[in-house]
């Protein structure tokens, strides 16, 4: 697993770095327009990859086409080097960073299949699944940085020769695994489900419209650093940079979304976003940079409030349908954001790429503002649930938005005295949170201990999966909210910290269960 996560930390400072620096290279050799087709060029057989490579890692092993992927990644980006190294003609080196960019379109399917594959149990896969998006949002950062400075001190050839060569580490890294192919997989059934109801196709459209403002930005950075400041190759990886520093600080004010209306929010991010990106058509290099920064922040707060939004208001068994919709909507909106760039580069400078890519995501909120509203009023707010987990110590540390699905999920249970919640020995399928009176713990018929509001029980077998180490009596009327085996072990497994707490639950718990086992009856 730790070479696993090895690899694809290096393949995401490649891939995003490799990007950066093919933008520079298309826009010094052909402008804007050059370089947003050759965005294009590497987007969409990268999408095309993407839907190939998914069923051949479910029929082969995963391990082999995640090799494959790796070693034509490399070979790819060692060719592309070469043709900049020996100043070869563009189409030739857009040509080696079209096939590098694809094959990159094969590692996140095959890494998904064989990262469960590679646990032995449960505590292993929630570190790997822990770093593997600790890689992804350091990868912004990382890859900016390390482009920029490359390119201060070496050109674009230097980079795709330095990503090649990480890229190779990841081939030797995965080249000891070895799995077989996974389950097949049941032909899926065509979907009776009526269209995409009215909120949906709204906030999904939002997203997608997001998309195509991230397209445009990737080769705005390049027009921002080499025209409008005149600040050189380097700056575009330096200016990535910033716009990643924005994403992962200014992101974390995610926290103060839980419990909260969030249509004015993204009113707000949206106007955000607008205005700080359009005041750099007036600002100088390093206030630029600091733009970038709420651009940044502010483009991910609005896509958090989107994406909970649409779980607030969408019936939770079309959730996947939806988020899968707008994830392959990306690539294509991303292609698009490319290709605006140098339409409006060409109609009015860069001025006007910078301010018509500013105005469009506040413009179209602002038209469609009423009926976000009124999504947002009629969506449900769990902030009973919301406030009773926020006191649970199991889940304290939970982010925002992991904190608010958890909640949407809880069934109310009401239970009358001398009612069995769970009985000891009995299979763990559920994990139980006290709103109102009191449990008794009991192991062999007695009296371990008493549970109140806001405390916890049935943690243990969850975890472990092991069955009832106790049974749970209720001792006045309870009011609870029962949480399904398979919520909780997603919001707890997908979190770190929330996992080294429930393990700390846990072993206070038997620690102090065992303690009162031993202790003589009076």
């Amino acid at each position: 697993m730790l070479r696993i996560i090895a690899a694809y930390a290096l393949f995401t400072v490649c891939e995003f770095g490799l990007w950066i620096a093919m933008l520079v290279y298309a826009y010094d050799h052909g402008g804007a327009t050059t370089a947003g087709l050759v965005a294009v060029a590497q987007l969409l057989p990268a999408a095309g990859v993407a839907l190939v490579v998914a069923p051949l890692a479910e029929r082969w092993s995963p391990v082999a086409v995640l090799m494959g992927g790796y070693a034509v990644q490399a070979a790819g980006g060692l060719a592309t080097a070469a043709l900049l190294l020996g100043a070869a003609e563009p189409p030739a080196v857009y040509a080696g960073a079209v096939v590098t960019s694809a094959a990159m379109a094969a590692t996140r399917p095959c890494q998904a299949a064989l990262l469960p594959a590679s646990a032995s149990h449960a505590d292993q896969l929630t570190a790997g699944n822990v770093a593997i998006g600790w890689a992804e949002n350091a990868g912004v950062l990382v890859a900016g940085a390390a482009v920029g400075v490359v390119l201060a001190f070496g050109s674009v050839g230097d980079a795709y020769l330095a990503g090649a060569v990480l890229l190779l580490c990841s081939l030797v890294l995965v080249a000891p695994l070895r799995a077989g192919p996974g389950p097949s997989s049941a032909p899926a059934r065509r979907s009776s489900s009526p269209a995409l109801p009215r909120p949906a196709r709204l906030l999904v459209g939002l997203l997608a419209l997001e998309n195509l403002v991230v397209g445009a930005l990737d080769l705005l950075f390049v027009v921002m650093a080499i025209d409008v400041l005149d600040a050189g190759d380097a700056w575009v990886g330096f200016l990535n940079t910033a716009y990643g520093v924005g994403a992962v600080v200014l992101g974390m004010l995610g926290a103060f979304l839980v419990g909260r209306r969030l249509g004015p929010v993204v009113v707000g991010t949206a106007a955000t976003l607008g205005l700080a990106l359009a005041a750099t058509t007036v600002a100088r290099l390093v206030l630029v940079a600091v733009l970038l920064t709420a651009v940044g922040g502010a483009r991910t707060l609005f896509d958090t409030s989107v994406r909970v939004l649409l779980q607030r208001s969408v019936p939770p068994g079309r959730l996947a349908r939806l988020f899968g919709i707008s994830e392959g909507l990306d690539m294509v909106f991303l292609a698009a954001g490319a290709l605006v760039v140098p339409v409006l580069v060409g109609l009015g400078g860069a001025t006007l790429a910078l301010l018509g890519t500013a105005a469009l995501l506040p413009l179209v909120v602002l038209v469609r503002m009423p009926a976000l509203l009124r999504i947002d009023a009629a969506a449900r707010l769990p902030v009973v649930e919301i406030a009773l987990l926020q006191q649970v110590q199991l889940f304290r540390a939970l982010p925002s938005e992991a904190l608010e699905g958890l909640a949407l999920a809880l069934e109310e249970v009401d239970a009358e005295a001398g009612t069995v919640l769970m009985r000891e020995g009995e299979p763990g399928d559920s994990y139980y949170v006290i709103a109102q009176g009191s449990v008794e713990i009991r192991q062999q018929g007695r009296a371990i201990a008493t549970l109140g509001r806001a405390e916890g029980l049935g943690e243990i077998a969850l975890l472990r999966s092991t069955p009832r180490t106790a049974t749970a009596v209720a001792m006045d009327r309870v009011t609870a909210f029962r949480l399904d085996r398979e919520p909780f072990l997603t919001a707890v497994l997908g979190h770190a910290p929330t996992l080294a707490g429930a393990h700390d639950v846990v072993r206070d718990t038997m620690d102090r269960d065992a303690a009162r086992s031993r202790e003589p009856e009076l």
